[in-house]
C-alpha cells in the first residue's frame, strides 16, 4: 500500500501523463490504451480502491448505452446505402460550387447536433459527408471540420444537443422555456461565428468548383426505414429530455429495435454491425470517470468550487468571461466529459445559479473546438476518420493530427466562445436577472 503523502503526489502525476499522451499519440498509439492503462495502473497501485473504480465505470452507463445505439445506427445507415444517397444529394444541391457544398454541410451539421446529439453528428455524419467529398472529389478537409466544430458549437441550443449539458446541471436542469431564454442566442452566435472563422479559414478550397458530375442516388426502401427509424429516435431522445430521463437507454433500445427490423426484412446478420462498433472507445470513456473520480478523491471538487467563488466575485462581466474560457480551457486537458461531472459536482455544491452556471455550460460545450481531444465527440470524430486511414481524399490522409486541429481551433474557439459569453450577458441584462 502507497503511503498516503506520496499518494497525493503519484496520483496526480499518472493521470496527468496519461492525458498527456492521450494528447500526443507516441508512436500513433491509439488514445484508449493510455487512458485505460492509466486508469488501470491506478487500480493495480491501489491508488484508486476496486471499489471506487467499479462505481466510477458505472456512472458511465448512459453514455456508454448512448454511444452504442449512436454506432449501431452509423453502421445500418452505412449498410444500407443511407451515406451514399446523402453524399448525392449534398453535392447535387451544390451544383458545383464548393462553397455552397460547404454551407449544406453546416446545414445538416447543425440540425443533426441540435436534435440528435454533437456525438450523433460525429459517428453518423461523418462517414456520410466523407462519402459525399470522396464523390465530388473535393478537398475533404473543410467539410469534415465541419462535422467535429458544429458538433460542439451547436451543442447547447437545446438540452439533448449535448450529454454533457445533462451532466453539468444533473437534478437541476432548467424548463425547455427557461433553456431556449438563456442559451438561445449565444447558441446562435456560437453557430454563426463559427462558420464565418471557418469560412475564411478555408477559403481558398472553397473558392473552387466542384468539377466532376456525381449520379443521382436512389434511397432503397430499407434505406428509407433507416431514415423513419432515425426520425422516430430524435422524438424518443425530445420526449425523454422533456421528462428529464437519461438519454442512453432509450437511444440503444431504438437503435436495437431498427436493426432487428432491417435484418429480419433483410436476412442479415445483425452481429456484424456490432463487430464494427468502436468498443475501444467505451473503454476510454470508462477510463476517463475512473480518473474524474480518483482526482475528486483527493479534494478537487473542493478547490474548483473555491475557484468558482472567487471568480464569481469578479463582478458580472469578468467574472462571466473568466470562468467561460477558463472552463473552455481546461476542457482540453481532461475532456468535456470527466470536466462536466466535475463542473456539475463544482455548481451543485457551491449552489452556483444564473449567469455563471451558464458560463460553465457554455465553456463546457464550446471550449473543446479548441483541440481534438476537447471533446468526446470530436475523439468519435477522429476515430471515424481514421477508420478510413488506408484510403485518401484528395491527397491526403484521413488523419488529423493534434496540431492540425489546434491551428483551426485556436481561432475559431475563442471568436466563438467571447461571441457565445457576450449574447449570454446581453441575455442575462435584458431579462433583468440577478
Amino acid at each position: 500500500m502507497i503511503p498516503v503523502e506520496i499518494a497525493h503526489i503519484v496520483l496526480p502525476l499518472i493521470v496527468a501523463i496519461s492525458i498527456a499522451l492521450m494528447l500526443t499519440r507516441p508512436r500513433g498509439i491509439p488514445e484508449v490504451w493510455w487512458i485505460s492503462g492509466g486508469a488501470l495502473l491506478l487500480v493495480v497501485l491501489r491508488l484508486v480502491p476496486l471499489k471506487l473504480a467499479g462505481k466510477a465505470v458505472a456512472e458511465g452507463s448512459d453514455v456508454y448505452l448512448f454511444l452504442i445505439g449512436m454506432m449501431l445506427l452509423s453502421e445500418l445507415a452505412r449498410e444500407q446505402g443511407v451515406f451514399d444517397w446523402v453524399a448525392s444529394v449534398a453535392v447535387r444541391g451544390a451544383k458545383g460550387s464548393c462553397s455552397r457544398l460547404f454551407l449544406l454541410v453546416y446545414g445538416v451539421g447543425t440540425l443533426v447536433t441540435i436534435f440528435m446529439s454533437n456525438d450523433a453528428t460525429a459517428v453518423v455524419l461523418t462517414p456520410a459527408i466523407l462519402t459525399a467529398v470522396r464523390k465530388a472529389k473535393v478537398s475533404p478537409l473543410p467539410y469534415l471540420f465541419v462535422c467535429a466544430l458544429i458538433a460542439n458549437a451547436a451543442s447547447f441550443v437545446l438540452p439533448i444537443s449535448n450529454p454533457a449539458n445533462l451532466v453539468v446541471f444533473h437534478t437541476g436542469m432548467p424548463p425547455l422555456g427557461t433553456w431556449l431564454a438563456d442559451f438561445g442566442i449565444p447558441s446562435l452566435l456560437s453557430i454563426v461565428v463559427t462558420y464565418i472563422v471557418m469560412r475564411f479559414l478555408f477559403r481558398e478550397d472553397l473558392a473552387k468548383q466542384i468539377e466532376c458530375e456525381v449520379d443521382d442516388v436512389t434511397l432503397s426502401a430499407n434505406g428509407k426505414l433507416v431514415l423513419t427509424g432515425l426520425a422516430m429516435m430524435i422524438g424518443v431522445l425530445l420526449t425523454a429530455s422533456a421528462f428529464k430521463r437519461d438519454l442512453g437507454l432509450p437511444t440503444c433500445l431504438a437503435a436495437l429495435v431498427i436493426t432487428a427490423i432491417v435484418s429480419i426484412k433483410t436476412k442479415s446478420n445483425p452481429l456484424k454491425l456490432a463487430r464494427e462498433i468502436s468498443w475501444g472507445t467505451l473503454l476510454l470513456v470508462a477510463g476517463l470517470f475512473i480518473m474524474v473520480d480518483a482526482v475528486e478523491s483527493q479534494g478537487a471538487l473542493k478547490l474548483t468550487q473555491q475557484w468558482l467563488t472567487w471568480a464569481s466575485n469578479l463582478g458580472q462581466t469578468a467574472g462571466t468571461m473568466v470562468v467561460g474560457f477558463a472552463v473552455g480551457i481546461a476542457n482540453n486537458i481532461v475532456n468535456n466529459l470527466p470536466l462536466g461531472l466535475i463542473a456539475g459536482g463544482t455548481i451543485e455544491a457551491a449552489h452556483t445559479k444564473g449567469l455563471i452556471a451558464n458560463a460553465v455550460l457554455i465553456g463546457v460545450d464550446l471550449g473543446p473546438n479548441l483541440s481534438v481531444t476537447g471533446s468526446l465527440a470530436t475523439i468519435l470524430w477522429l476515430l471515424a476518420l481514421r477508420k478510413d486511414s488506408g484510403a485518401e481524399t484528395g491527397g491526403e490522409k484521413l488523419d488529423v493530427s493534434f496540431w492540425k486541429f489546434l491551428k483551426v481551433g485556436m481561432v475559431a474557439m475563442p471568436a466563438a466562445l467571447f461571441a457565445a459569453l457576450g449574447g449570454a450577458l446581453l441575455m442575462h441584462m435584458m431579462t433583468g436577472q440577478h
